[in-house]
């Protein structure tokens, strides 16, 4: 069971807490990744995103539009940096499209 802290905390900070603790981090990162490729880009690429996965630092999105994945290759860089200011920090380092 979890200690009891007598000392007053926010609701914020008491979440950070529980985040670090339980080392749930990456698993929020993974659904802010998601959340933010769908706002980011909007419904134009979500209509041919079909999947959306990050592993270690790598973000692979699989698209259904050949012609899509050529024309958001020339822009990783771009997508990867926009990516990361929007999330607060850097998450992803490699953006593979499939």
């Amino acid at each position: 069971m979890a200690k009891r802290n007598n000392e007053h905390i926010s609701i914020s900070d008491a979440l950070k807490e529980f985040v670090e603790t339980n080392k749930l981090e990456y698993g929020l990162d993974v659904v802010n990744v998601q959340d933010t490729w769908r706002d980011m880009m909007g419904n134009g690429v979500n209509n041919y995103t079909t999947a959306i996965q990050l592993k270690n630092n790598t973000l692979y999105v699989q698209l259904s539009s050949s012609v899509l994945r050529e024309e958001l290759s020339y822009g990783k860089e771009k997508i990867i940096s926009m990516l990361n200011e929007s999330l607060g920090k850097e998450v992803i380092k490699k953006l593979v499209l499939r």
